[in-house]
């Protein structure tokens, strides 16, 4: 081969024209498509039509490098001519499936592998191919079985294998996954893929204990499989076992590079033991190797949170807004923290980038109205309330709020209504008025509507 390759490229750089036989041609070829040379196998393929002109197989070649180049027309005329020629070809099927399959046409595709079978001897490939159109078309039962048929003849094709389980998974029957499994362990029992995969069915259905036995297995017949190890701390934190969740994790790190995924989990399991101070570390060395993952710099801020350290967790949640300026839970943990610092303009706007990324949840107009009620902003507070109220008709939250702020406003018939509203919803919800507007509270007509209403109740 090496000889022949060696030999081609001498050629090309001298412009002498050497012969090669058809074998010689079709692994040159094979050689520089696998390589992705595809300029070479382009000279290759013409300089052997040249010299075998009549040659199926390098017409097919031919065929295959026009495929990639997507220029399909040309690649459909020329195989429906070889078809002529070799009618009983699968490789002609083949060819025809992949062209139409570009085209999104999946069933023809199928159609053309079917007639590619009846004239294969290695059925194999064919068999991947249809699974794949199969899949295409989300037809997961025709595509597990044509997966499967595969694995019959190779139980070593692991690549079938997850598709097999990929297809169960879709079809969300994870109990014949199961048999499916056992029946493949049964027979090929050191497979660390098939257990990491049985653990993974049995994960899902919250069968953690044997999930556990099934990873076990796989690390025993592979120490360096780390999806087994993941997979086994991510089963011992279901199970609460927060120190072995992290040991097996802490394995995965020795393994290979460290992950930023391994090392939020590992902070999140000390949080969870109450080792607050070694999760900080660990969710500070996840973000270094990961300075994108918005999830580490969120799992800082709740932590410095927790710990009431309040400009830090401003410097943190800042971090992650940088990355998702469009997470709205993002800006309403913002706005959070600057009221515990007292900065409220701040929160102010925190809370209008909420509305504005359509999180519209009553918290949310309810946090930042009694803000703007809070530095004295009452318009504004009551345009907030009005906002709500079309949306969340007859809640006490705001019917009570808006009672006080009318008052505030000197608007007193409008004040009376809404307290009437606000006590006929939740009528011990009142005290809400002491809470926030103490002078609204302290205000005589409002204290005898207020006991007139309980006693009419009574």
């Amino acid at each position: 081969m090496r000889m022949s390759l060696s030999k081609f490229e001498s050629m090309l750089k001298t412009n002498s024209i050497y012969f090669f036989d058809l074998v010689e041609f079709e692994e040159i070829i094979v050689h520089y498509l696998d390589t992705g040379k595809h300029s070479l196998a382009k000279k290759a393929v013409k300089l052997g039509l040249e010299q075998h002109p009549t040659s199926v197989d390098l017409k097919l070649l031919e065929v295959e490098i026009l495929i990639f180049d997507d220029q399909l027309e040309i690649a459909s005329q020329k195989v429906k001519r070889i078809e002529m020629l070799a009618p009983n070809n699968e490789e002609v099927y083949i060819q025809k499936a992949t062209i139409v399959s570009k085209g999104g046409n999946h069933k023809e595709a199928i159609q053309n592998l079917k007639i590619a079978l009846i004239h294969a001897d290695d059925k194999v490939d064919i068999w991947s191919m249809m699974g794949m159109e199969y899949l295409y078309l989300d037809d997961f039962e025709n595509a597990r079985l044509s997966f499967a048929k595969c694995i019959e003849v190779d139980y070593e094709d692991y690549s079938s294998l997850y598709n097999v389980v990929y297809c169960f998974d879709m079809e969300k029957d994870h109990e014949q996954a199961i048999s499916f499994l056992n029946a493949y362990l049964d027979k090929n029992p050191y497979s660390e893929v098939a257990w990491h995969q049985l653990g993974r069915q049995y994960f899902v259905l919250d069968r953690f204990k044997e999930a556990l036995t099934c990873f076990d297995y796989a690390v025993l017949i592979d120490e360096s499989f780390i999806g087994g190890y993941l997979e086994k701390a991510k089963t011992y934190e279901q199970l609460g076992e927060f120190e072995d969740a992290i040991k097996n994790y802490m394995l995965t790190l020795e393994l290979d590079d460290p992950t930023a995924f391994a090392f939020v989990r590992i902070g999140e399991c000390y949080q969870k033991i109450g080792q607050l101070d070694e999760a900080i570390s660990y969710y500070k060395k996840s973000v270094h190797e990961d300075p994108l993952l918005d999830k580490g710099w969120i799992l800082l801020t709740e932590a410095y949170y927790v710990q009431e350290d309040y400009q830090k967790a401003l410097y943190y949640i800042s971090k992650a807004l940088k990355i998702d300026e469009s997470n709205a839970l993002y800006w309403r943990k913002y706005s959070d923290i600057n009221i515990k610092l007292s900065f409220f303009e701040e929160a102010i706007k925190g809370f209008e980038n909420c509305i504005d990324l359509k999180d519209y949840s009553i918290e949310i107009y309810i946090a930042l109205a009694d803000v703007l009620l809070f530095i004295g902003d009452f318009n504004d507070a009551l345009k907030v309330l009005i906002s709500a109220q079309k949306i969340y008709k007859d809640f006490a939250e705001i019917e009570y709020r808006l009672a006080g702020l009318f008052f505030i406003l000197n608007k007193e018939s409008y004040g009376f209504t809404h307290l009437i509203s606000g006590m006929k919803i939740d009528y011990e919800y009142h005290s809400i008025i002491a809470e926030l507007f103490p002078t609204v509270h302290d205000n005589l007509k409002v204290q005898k509507l207020i006991k007139n209403y309980k006693k009419a109740m009574e």
